[in-house]
């Protein structure tokens, strides 16, 4: 697997980190499909439970899309949907993801931590979709994300200006869910990392796909889907050894079955 994405596991933690520190850790096509061929990795790997994703260095998270890619003069510019599934499109993966934000989080930076589950930011990470700057918009979800998780009108702000915003704004809108200083960034990620990984992962997996499946849907759908959810838990073996451990006051095994 190319270096561009260096992907490792420890214990049930993933790791993946963006590198390419000399672009600002921006995606190109290659980089793209390296990320993509890691996130299947991640999902297929029974012993992988949560997964933290950081760039290389300390000045960017990830610059976006590589621009020097789209060729000036070219007839027809790369559509983001033409490429391979990624979890900003196209791909859905119910392992949750925290996306540890070491710098610049700018266009497809922003979105790739949009598509996480959990945020935490450094003290110097910045927050832009400049993407209409350059008479674009955001191709892996900005427009639709964004606007879900931060009040309407500081959505449009950042959408149609191109404006950023910084650490403490983008915790005071909901967009983080903490900041720290940037020595403290990986620690608190691993930290939120192990508390998730310490329950039934079939669980929190359970739990993520009904939030986002039900977000969609009408109340009494999404009731219904919780219910089914519910349904497919009981049987397992760990919802077996949870009341177990409970009743016998210890701490539960859980193994993913």
């Amino acid at each position: 697997m190319a270096d561009t994405i260096i992907y490792e596991r420890k214990g049930h933690i993933a790791y993946f980190t963006i590198n390419r520190p000399e672009a600002m850790n921006a995606f190109d096509f290659a980089t793209m499909r390296v990320f993509s061929e890691a996130t299947l990795r991640f999902r297929d790997d029974d012993e992988a439970w949560v997964a933290i994703i950081t760039g290389a260095g300390d000045r960017a998270f990830s610059a976006g899309f590589d621009l020097k890619e789209l060729i000036p003069g070219q007839d027809k510019l790369p559509s983001p949907g033409s490429g391979p599934p990624l979890i900003q499109r196209g791909l859905y993966i119910w392992k949750p993801f925290i996306a540890a934000i070491n710098g610049l989080a700018m266009g497809g930076g922003l979105e790739l931590a949009l598509a996480c589950d959990l945020r935490i930011a450094a003290e110097n990470a910045t927050f832009s979709v400049p993407e209409v700057k350059w008479s674009l918009i955001p191709g892996w979800g900005g427009t639709q994300r964004l606007p879900r998780m931060i009040p309407r009108a500081k959505a449009a702000e950042m959408l149609l200006t191109g404006d950023r915003i910084d650490a403490n704004e983008a915790y005071r809108l909901g967009l983080v869910n903490k900041v720290v200083p940037s020595s403290e960034l990986m620690p608190a990620a691993e930290a939120l990392a192990n508390k998730i990984a310490k329950n039934g992962p079939l669980a929190v997996r359970a739990a993520k796909e009904a939030m986002i499946r039900g977000s969609s849907m009408t109340l009494d759908e999404g009731m219904q889907l919780e219910l089914s959810l519910v349904d497919s838990l009981l049987d397992t073996e760990d919802a077996k050894e949870g009341p177990r451990a409970f009743a016998e006051k210890r701490k539960p095994e859980f193994k993913g079955r």
